[in-house]
């Protein structure tokens, strides 16, 4: 089973680096599905076990499409950077009650030469759901003091974004306790990998336990959008 990585998929990555265009991408597709795609699907179907000892209500899709690994391709509509592909190669595992939603509470695990990052909580969730998670801050502060300090013991930070609003929202006490994640458009927590950490043997067991860290943080906002864990 692959527990792990092959370093060839970050020497492609860094090659794509080089030649992120079209024409490269063609002429070295094989070598992607080889180094990159299969692995990581292979390595998918491998953390269904591990993944369902820290919590059932999340998946592991071993699929090209529609399941736990992103696309390689850029979305370059509305960006100013029209490079077609992404440098990096990105996990995610979603809450089955959700699982054909980004905007969902999950796990995820982003693969770059030099940027290894592991995340859980929700990414940028619709409106409604950013008032239930604010709501539930301001309701349960001890809880979510406690869901931020297991995470922090187990090696997370929480995860800021460009687009978090710069005075607390209307509605809520600037004077009360959480002031700067009533801000925040996602709740999520992150921690730095080492390349070395996901090529070597049995990393599936190791993200496992790093989930595991932040489960407190996925429970409290799995419980602020009712959904269960």
């Amino acid at each position: 089973m692959a527990t792990a990585f092959p370093e060839a998929l970050f020497a492609f990555l860094d090659d794509l680096a080089e030649h992120n265009d079209r024409e490269w991408f063609a002429a070295n597709k094989e070598r992607y599905e080889h180094d990159v795609r299969d692995p990581a699907l292979a390595f998918v179907e491998a953390f269904q076990g591990p993944l369902a000892d820290v919590s059932p209500c999340f998946l592991a899709i071993p699929k090209v499409q529609g399941g736990s690994l992103f696309r390689i391709h850029r979305d370059t509509r509305f960006s100013k950077d029209k490079t077609p592909y992404k440098t990096h190669v990105a996990l995610q595992f979603r809450h089955e009650l959700a699982s054909s939603d980004v905007h969902t509470p999950g796990f995820y695990l982003h693969l770059e030469p030099g940027g290894c990052a592991v995340g859980a909580g929700i990414s940028r969730p619709p409106p409604p759901d950013l008032a239930r998670l604010r709501e539930a801050i301001t309701t349960h502060p001890a809880r979510w003091a406690e869901a931020r300090e297991a995470a922090g013991a187990a090696g997370f930070t929480m995860m800021d974004g460009d687009d978090d609003l710069k005075r607390v929202p209307r509605g809520f006490d600037p004077a009360g306790p959480h002031v700067d994640d009533l801000r925040r458009k996602s709740l999520a927590v992150h921690a730095q990998l080492a390349d070395t950490d996901v090529v070597t043997d049995g990393f599936a067991g190791r993200l496992a336990e790093l989930y595991r860290g932040a489960m407190p943080v996925v429970a409290f906002v799995c419980d602020a959008v009712e959904l269960p864990v």
